[in-house]
């Protein structure tokens, strides 16, 4: 979850964001080497006296700074089209739960085991205990256990939402009369906080989505319970 003290993405819980946090590191250590060069280049073009008055053209220079782009830009593309394709590979889930977005909370279905279903509202401010966070904790979790392949499916009764928890790397839109699909797989236990990142109309601002990630021996007898 992110603190007032972050500056940088979330802690990852999944492979998947490990991944992310990786290539964004990579492209922006290019990104950094290439502003430090370039602004190099241009301070020293303000301030030195040098002047050549019969350089008509360097090809050589010219070569060299129309190859090395390329060959960064190949570097930055390579990653991300390896990233693309793991994000939307599905790799055998072993549970399949459905979201759907409503103005303003969300519904889960687990139909793997048994028909369970159940909304998600946000907490109201005049309600929440000390241990809860204001305008990021829920009624009802959707709860998944860790070390095993989740699909979600994502749908919308009413708008466009979207279903988006940046720490473990997801964020796929809810649209009307569609389903949408992603996976993922939660290295660790704990709970883990995301919001609704489409402009949903006036409580768009209130729609918090809250995993909880446990062993799957509570999993099962959560689902027992439920």
């Amino acid at each position: 979850m992110s603190t007032w003290k972050n500056l940088l993405l979330q802690d990852s819980a999944s492979p998947l964001m490990e991944q992310l946090m990786f290539f964004h590191d990579h492209t922006l250590m290019i990104l950094v080497i290439i502003t430090i060069l370039v602004s190099h280049m241009l301070i020293s073009m303000f301030f030195n006296k040098f002047i050549h008055r019969f350089l008509l053209d360097g090809q050589t220079i010219e070569t060299i700074w129309t190859i090395i782009p390329a060959i960064i830009l190949i570097l930055i593309a390579l990653p991300s089209l390896r990233l693309l394709y793991i994000l939307d590979e599905n790799f055998n889930p072993m549970i399949t739960i459905k979201a759907i977005g409503h103005q303003w909370y969300w519904s889960y279905e687990y139909s793997d085991y048994k028909n369970l279903e159940f909304d998600s509202y946000m907490i109201p401010v005049n309600e929440l205990n000390t241990y809860n966070f204001r305008l990021l904790d829920v009624d009802n979790r959707m709860t998944v256990p860790f070390n095993c392949q989740v699909r979600m499916i994502i749908t919308s009764i009413d708008v466009i939402h979207s279903w988006a928890l940046p720490s473990i790397g997801v964020k796929i839109d809810g649209t009307p009369g569609r389903l949408n699909q992603t996976n993922f797989n939660l290295n660790r236990t704990g709970l883990f906080y995301g919001q609704c990142s489409e402009i949903c109309g006036a409580n768009h601002s209130f729609m918090p989505i809250v995993i909880e990630s446990t062993s799957l021996k509570m999993f099962l007898s959560w689902i027992n319970k439920n």
